[in-house]
């Protein structure tokens, strides 16, 4: 039997968990991510996206610490905002907010987008899978297949120049769209988020952003990480199962998660599910690789 201590020091990871503000450290991720993507982005030129990110670290004063800057900010802004969404949930109030919560989900493919995009903004071997995969997977949506990817891609008509439009203009206004309600009741301080800017700024000055050339002759090309388990499905499912509806299941799951109780954990336990299932893909995906 647990003595009044002992449950104490139990509850103490949770307890940790829910007083930080996670949605805080979100923020100030991406305020990091937006000034350090300031600098990459003027000496970024879509016209020749390899050259041009591996001239950065050569070029720009501390160009690599900027580019890991850029690109560890944006990974634990993602990671925070799944997080800050977690222990939302984790608060088991009985009711949501119908549209704030809507926006507040939105934010996720956003996020997931804009990390996306930066990968394939890279032009290197990771970047070139990601985007001939995404091409495969636009062309395949029924009816509009062709439209959307001209929209969103179109690699071969015009190269990463709309990609390049879309990660630095429309997903940030899309985003801050779906954010706006939210932040403008939330405030981030940068005092109380001290240790991530610090563990952030060590991770970049340590470890470079990723890089990889073109590897000829490789049968298998990983994508970004968040991807794996959608490259791994693809081998077994259309692509329009596997790279839209099955993306899509947990997003609407998250849209409308019912406000009673017991509809509320058969959602819950119905992502539990898919995100075991996308683990599982992603861990094939890995040994493939």
């Amino acid at each position: 039997m647990l003595t009044p201590l002992a449950r104490e020091i139990g509850t103490l990871p949770r307890r940790w968990l829910l007083a930080y503000r996670w949605g805080g450290g979100s923020l100030i991720s991406l305020f990091l991510s937006i000034l350090s993507g300031i600098v990459v982005a003027l000496q970024y030129d879509p016209a020749a996206p390899f050259y041009s990110t591996g001239a950065i670290e050569l070029v720009v004063p501390y160009g690599s610490f900027w580019r890991g800057l850029h690109y560890y900010s944006s990974q634990a802004f993602f990671l925070l905002l799944l997080a800050h969404l977690a222990v939302v949930l984790g608060r088991n109030e009985e009711k949501f907010r119908r549209g704030a919560w809507i926006r507040l989900c939105a934010t996720v493919p956003c996020g997931l987008l804009l990390l996306f995009t930066g990968y394939v903004l890279r032009g290197d071997a990771t970047g070139e899978a990601a985007g001939a995969i995404a091409e495969h997977i636009c062309l395949a949506v029924p009816l509009i297949g062709p439209q959307l990817n001209d929209l969103f891609f179109d690699l071969a008509g015009s190269g990463l120049r709309k990609v390049y439009a879309h990660h630095v203009i429309g997903l940030v206004v899309l985003g801050g769209m779906a954010a706006w309600p939210h932040l403008r009741r939330y405030t981030a301080r940068w005092r109380n988020h001290l240790l991530l800017v610090l563990v952030t700024v060590l991770v970049s000055v340590a470890v470079p952003a990723p890089m990889e050339p073109n590897r000829f002759g490789l049968l298998f090309i990983a994508g970004p990480w968040f991807f794996l388990g959608l490259q791994e499905l693809l081998r077994f499912l259309p692509p329009f199962v596997a790279g839209v509806l099955v993306p899509l299941l947990p997003l609407l799951l998250l849209f409308w998660l019912p406000n009673s109780s017991r509809p509320r954990v058969l959602a819950l336990l119905a992502i539990g599910c898919w995100l075991l299932a996308y683990g599982l893909f992603t861990y094939l995906c890995i040994l493939r690789i």
